[in-house]
C-alpha cells in the first residue's frame, strides 16, 4: 500500500495528466477566457488549442527528476537573477478567428492547504508577470512591444477556504479616466489575467458547469459510479473519451478515494495525538504523580516525560 505521501505525489500528476486533456482544457477555456465563451468544446479542443499542452510532471519517487517535454514548449522559466520556477500545464491557443496567439497556464494546487504562507493569487499574478517578461527574445525583441502575447494563469484549487469555495474569480486590468475620456484600445492593457477556480465538499451532482466538471474529475471518491462519470463527461460537457482519459479518471477515482480516507484517518490520529499531549502538560502542571499520567493518558513514562520536557514541565 502507498504511504499517504507517495499517494499525493500520484494524485497530483493524475490531476495534471487529466487536467492537460484537450478537451477538459476546453471547457475550462470556454468558461474562464472571455475570447472562448462563444465557441464550442469541439472547435477549441481541435481548432484553438495549439500543439500538446506541456505538462511539468510531479514523479511518484521525489528522487526523480522527470519532466515530460513535449512540442518543444517549455515548463521550466529561467531569469538571471531570479530563481527557476515549474509551471504545471503549459499550453498556446489561437485567439478564434485571428492569426493571435495567447500563453495559458493552468496550475493544480491540490494540497489541503489554501493558504501556505503566502498569497496564491499573487503567485498567479507573478506567473503572468513572468509569461509576459520570458517573451522578449523569442515573441518580440527591442521596442516592438505591440507583438506581446497576451496571458492566463489559470489556478484550479482543490480544497480552498470556506468563503472560498465554489467560486471562480477573475482578476484584469481595466481602464479608468481619472481626468479626461482618453480611450485606448482593450487590446494594449489587457494583457495579464489570473484567474481563481475554487472546488469544494460539494458532490459533483450538487453543482453546475466548470465547477461540476472539475469537482467530477478530481474530487469524485468513488468508482462505484465511474461509468456515470464518464458517461456525463461525454453527454454534458462533450468530451471525447479517450483510452488515456479513462485511464486517468479511474486513476484519480481511486486516488481521491485513497488520499481522501487516509489524509482522514491521519487527522484524526494526529487529533487524538495532540488531544493527548495537551492532557499531560495540564495534569504535569497540576504535579499529578507519573503514574496517574500514564494511567489516564494510556501513554508511556517516557513519552510523557518528553512531552515535559518540550514544554519545561517535569513530572514530580
Amino acid at each position: 500500500m502507498m504511504r499517504l505521501d507517495e499517494q499525493k505525489k500520484s494524485y497530483d500528476a493524475a490531476c495534471k495528466e487529466v487536467l492537460a486533456d484537450r478537451y477538459i482544457l476546453a471547457n475550462i477555456l470556454k468558461e474562464c477566457v472571455e475570447e472562448f465563451q462563444h465557441e464550442t468544446i469541439d472547435c477549441i479542443a481541435t481548432r484553438w488549442i495549439q500543439g500538446m499542452p506541456e505538462i511539468s510532471m510531479i514523479p511518484l519517487r521525489a528522487d526523480e527528476v522527470v519532466r515530460l517535454k513535449l512540442d518543444g514548449l517549455n515548463t521550466e522559466d529561467v531569469s538571471l537573477t531570479e530563481s527557476v520556477i515549474y509551471y504545471d500545464i503549459r499550453f498556446f491557443a489561437l485567439l478564434p478567428y485571428s492569426e493571435k496567439l495567447i500563453k495559458l497556464i493552468i496550475n493544480v494546487e491540490a494540497q489541503n492547504d489554501f493558504t501556505p504562507g503566502y498569497s496564491l493569487l499573487k503567485r498567479a499574478i507573478y506567473y503572468c508577470c513572468r509569461l509576459i517578461s520570458s517573451q522578449y527574445g523569442s515573441v518580440f525583441t527591442h521596442a516592438d512591444y505591440d507583438s506581446i502575447e497576451k496571458v492566463y494563469s489559470i489556478w484550479i484549487c482543490t480544497h480552498p477556504s470556506e468563503a472560498w469555495e465554489h467560486t471562480i474569480t477573475k482578476y484584469a486590468m481595466r481602464e479608468i479616466n481619472m481626468v479626461g475620456k482618453a480611450k485606448a484600445a482593450k487590446e494594449e492593457y489587457d494583457l495579464l489575467v489570473p484567474v481563481m477556480v475554487c472546488l469544494g465538499r460539494k458532490e459533483y451532482y450538487k453543482l453546475q458547469g466548470l465547477l461540476r466538471l472539475l469537482n467530477m474529475v478530481l474530487l469524485h471518491k468513488s468508482g462505484m459510479r465511474r461509468g456515470e462519470v464518464l458517461n456525463e463527461l461525454k453527454e454534458r460537457f462533450d468530451v471525447q473519451l479517450t483510452p488515456n482519459l479513462e485511464r486517468g479518471v479511474a486513476t484519480m477515482c481511486n486516488l481521491s478515494e485513497g488520499v481522501y480516507r487516509d489524509g482522514l484517518e491521519q487527522g484524526l490520529e494526529q487529533g487524538l495525538e495532540q488531544g493527548k499531549k495537551e492532557t499531560v502538560l495540564a495534569l504535569l502542571e497540576e504535579k499529578l504523580p507519573l503514574d496517574l499520567i500514564m494511567r489516564v493518558t494510556k501513554l508511556s513514562a517516557e513519552k510523557v516525560r518528553e512531552i515535559g520536557r518540550m514544554n519545561n514541565v517535569f513530572p514530580v
